[in-house]
């Protein structure tokens, strides 16, 4: 039987198709927009090369560009592998030549999918879990626009009122942002007043306007001096405090969709009965993995995914030297790590287990990696068998 593998390198606007037969032999190489029409055209003239014969296919990204072309595939049944982007940068020193081009890609994509036994299949995400990436996704970088937002705030603050910027915690208090709207100078707050800049603030909704109002007079009255371009500054904050509030609602409305959603996925019920997990953690966790840890085939692969399975180092007489992969989803340790971080708060199990290897002398960090380790193993069961987290009974002291 004559098998053909088919390598895709991936792009925004055109993808680079190359096919091979088992002796490596070159088909077809072909570059083809990213249209439904071209790229139907492109899998009928591959299943003609092949004649009824079995096809891989393979690529190099797992979401985005491909995504159109993913959903084809597994529509027409075909198998679908994933090359990370890395090991065909490191696989392509191996082939003739220093070129690099979206063809040699694409013949690289192809002629080590033929050769190696170790790649994961793609599958084209269910609807739940593609909209819980598609979220979370987009709460990151709303969340990473937030914290930019806030670090410009308190340097342009530290430019010309410091007071102000130590007087509050501006990433949890959105009284304080809400000041910041209308009085962000000394003599601006100065000439308001507490009582006025109180009413102010009560009037527009804020929490503790009182508290905050006495802060602000007293970081006032610390300073006399006007600084330089005062008067630009203070308009560039009240814009980012703006923006950063602006963000706070959107952030909100995210995780309100995240957490309807969520509910709509078979596994949530399971996950969301483990210990550190909330809807966010676990529509991030459902986004990054389809809640389908079938295609990992063991929790000891689906840990070296997860970076949470340490590679060794050894050479010579030297052995025992383990170091963490290279090569990891990193969404998937934040998922494990953030979570485990939760459950050392409400879960006596992960407290205890986190107590015993930090009196076995490992770092936080450490502790922290072995604990999302076991709870990995932990979870991978009850996914396994559909069951709820059942907490272990706490052993009570014998009585004297």
């Amino acid at each position: 039987m004559v098998q053909l593998w088919a390598g895709i390198d991936a792009g925004k606007a055109h993808h680079h198709c190359f096919v091979i037969d088992a002796d490596g032999n070159r088909l077809l190489s072909q570059r083809i927009p990213n249209d439904e029409r071209a790229l139907l055209q492109l899998l009928g003239d591959v299943l003609e090369l092949a004649d009824g014969d079995p096809v891989v296919w393979a690529m190099d990204l797992n979401h985005g560009g491909p995504a159109l072309l993913i959903a084809l595939l597994a529509s027409h049944g075909q198998d679908v592998l994933y090359i990370p982007g890395r090991t065909v940068h490191h696989a392509s020193k191996i082939y003739r030549g220093e070129g690099k081009t979206d063809a040699k890609d694409a013949a690289v994509i192809a002629d080590q999918a033929r050769m190696r036994n170790d790649l994961q299949p793609l599958r084209a995400g269910d609807e739940v879990s593609t909209g819980l990436r598609l979220l979370t996704a987009r709460r990151a970088d709303k969340g990473a626009d937030r914290v930019r937002a806030l670090n410009r705030l308190q340097a342009q603050l530290l430019e010309y009122f410091p007071a102000l910027e130590r007087a509050f915690d501006y990433s949890r208090s959105k009284a304080a942002l809400t000041l910041l709207r209308k009085y962000r100078t000394p003599d601006g707050i100065r000439r308001g007043g507490q009582t006025r800049i109180h009413a102010w603030l009560k009037k527009h909704g804020a929490r503790s306007s009182a508290a905050v109002a006495t802060a602000a007079v007293e970081a006032a009255k610390s300073q006399h001096t006007i600084v330089p371009a005062q008067h630009m500054g203070e308009g560039i904050v009240a814009a980012l405090a703006k923006e950063i509030l602006t963000l706070n609602d959107e952030l909100a409305d995210i995780d309100a969709m995240i957490s309807e959603k969520v509910t709509e996925h078979q596994h949530t019920q399971v996950l969301l009965s483990m210990p550190g997990f909330g809807p966010v953690l676990a529509a991030e966790f459902l986004g990054a993995t389809g809640g389908d840890l079938t295609v990992f085939q063991t929790a000891d692969r689906f840990a070296g995914v997860v970076g949470l399975a340490p590679a060794p180092r050894d050479s010579g007489r030297i052995s025992g030297n383990h170091h963490r992969p290279r090569r990891y989803d990193r969404r998937l340790l934040r998922v494990f790590y953030l979570s485990g971080l939760s459950a050392l708060k409400s879960c006596p199990a992960s407290r205890g287990y986190y107590d015993r290897k930090r009196m076995e002398g490992k770092s936080h960090i450490q502790a922290m990696l072995s604990l999302a380790r076991r709870r990995l193993n932990v979870l991978w069961a009850m996914l396994r068998d559909g069951s709820l987290y059942t907490p272990m009974p706490v052993a009570l002291p014998l009585a004297a």
